[in-house]
């Protein structure tokens, strides 16, 4: 699954030289958080011309719900009401 269709993602800026990623996990506890992040902007990265710069925010407001997921995503974990 993919943060995406997780609802992870809540927004992405972008400028001539520079790609802003803001996102949140699912709980502030979350033991993947700081690795996710770190494969997220490293992904962005890999797409942008030499010089552009990737950065990925992890922010909590709004909090993160089941809501925010795809409805595929919500099918592959049972949760499609």
């Amino acid at each position: 699954m993919n943060i995406v269709d997780l609802g992870l993602v809540y927004g992405v800026e972008l400028t001539p030289q520079r790609v802003e990623v803001t996102m949140t996990m699912t709980t502030p506890a979350c033991p993947m958080g700081g690795l996710i992040v770190d494969e997220a902007r490293d992904a962005v990265q890999a797409l942008l011309p030499h010089g552009a710069e990737a950065e990925v925010r992890l922010v909590w407001d709004p909090p993160w719900t089941p809501e925010l997921m795809s409805p595929s995503a919500k099918e592959a974990f049972g949760w499609n009401g």
